[in-house]
């Protein structure tokens, strides 16, 4: 599984994420550009809810701490919708905290990733939460 014949692998992708932040959207939109991804980004929630039923992401990256709407509300959200619920949603933040864990685990979340994320944990995420036959 080593090396970059794994790549291909993420061609075509559609990848959401959220964050307020342009520097991590940046980031990761790049990042992400480069393994072929389709990266759609919202700089908080209502926008990413407004994007979600045009765009249909495979998987959704969202920031914890944004204003107005924040990442376990709009979770909850998506997870609440029938379309979206099974749609893998990974929480970000820049706290490593249990209750964060524990919270983004109550309202639906897959997984929780600490920024900065390395571009290792950001397409492993990915990987392990999208179905090949999804990605086909």
């Amino acid at each position: 599984m080593a090396g970059d014949r794994m790549a291909e692998d993420l061609i075509g992708l559609k990848v959401m994420i959220i964050d307020d932040s342009k520097t991590i959207r940046r980031t990761a939109e790049t990042l992400l550009k480069k393994e072929g991804c389709d990266v759609v980004t919202a700089t908080d929630g209502f926008e990413a809810l407004a994007k979600i039923t045009d765009q249909q992401p495979d998987i959704i990256f969202v920031d914890i701490m944004m204003p107005r709407l924040d990442g376990y509300q709009t979770c909850s959200l998506i997870k609440h919708n029938q379309v979206f619920r099974h749609t893998p949603v990974i929480m970000l933040s820049s706290k490593d905290g249990l209750f964060d864990k524990a919270r983004g685990r109550i309202v639906g979340s897959e997984q929780y990733l600490t920024k900065p994320f390395t571009k290792d944990e950001l397409l492993g995420a990915i990987r392990r939460h999208v179905k090949k036959e999804q990605m086909a």
